[in-house]
């Protein structure tokens, strides 16, 4: 059985993480190589704007405040421990932190609910949106009950996985002290390798062509002959009386 468990952690704390980046990097170049005009969140707001709202947001502004946290605890192990160790500090970050990945839940189950309940938008939903939105809800999930149960969350992975993770990147790996962390602990590790593997089969691949020349160009005008209401509306005989739009 300790052999078993050995092996298991080998695969989930070493080679997955290596096949995970091989199959990132590859499959992204090609993918963007091969078909670069959808290498985007290929978005459906045009077909029901109002639930993807309180799914989006929610979920992309907190998905960033949890990944820049992520990172910062990865990049700057000691200064995350220094601000950690006034208890004023180390509780409103894991406070805030907390919130935060509550956001992120409310804005995926909107966003699968939206997914699984709108006719039109069940026609442009593949086996692979949904895949990836239930691993991501199973991820903060696990996320949420890792922050309820092991608190102190920003300490302990800069103590811990911090170290972890750069023996991963030297090609050094050394999985004593995490292959001993609870299991849920290595199952959410385990879990961010599997969305990195699945990157660039996914929607996912759009964050890594963000917008910003939207920053500096011209504003796009739209115009609509229809009440946008009436477009959105799955109700209306699209296939009697189409909607003419310039």
């Amino acid at each position: 059985m300790e052999g078993l468990l050995n092996a298991l952690n080998n695969f989930l704390l070493i080679g997955l993480p290596y096949i995970a980046i091989v199959v990132f990097l590859v499959g992204s170049i090609h993918r963007y190589r091969v078909t670069k005009f959808k290498f985007s969140s290929l978005s459906s707001q045009f077909l029901e704007g109002k639930k993807l709202f309180w799914g989006s947001v929610p979920f992309h502004w907190g998905m960033l405040v949890l990944f820049f946290g992520h990172l910062s605890a990865f990049l700057i192990p000691r200064s995350v421990l220094l601000w950690n160790s006034h208890p004023v500090r180390l509780i409103v970050i894991e406070v805030s932190a907390f919130i935060f990945a509550i956001a992120v839940l409310i804005g995926l189950i909107n966003l699968f609910v939206r997914r699984t309940s709108n006719d039109r938008i069940r026609v442009v939903t593949n086996k692979m949106d949904i895949i990836i939105e239930v691993i991501l809800i199973l991820q903060v999930i696990t996320g949420i009950w890792i922050a309820y149960n092991f608190r102190w969350g920003s300490s302990w992975f800069a103590s811990v996985l911090t170290p972890y993770l750069w023996s991963i990147f030297k090609l050094q790996p050394d999985i004593a002290a995490v292959s001993a962390l609870p299991w849920v602990i290595r199952l959410h590790i385990a879990g961010a390798y599997v969305i990195v593997l699945l990157i660039p089969f996914s929607r996912l691949v759009h964050f890594l062509v963000p917008p910003i020349n939207y920053f500096w160009r011209p504003y796009q005008l739209v115009y609509w002959n229809w009440g946008r209401k009436q477009v959105r509306n799955p109700g209306i005989p699209w296939s009697i009386k189409r909607p003419k739009n310039n």
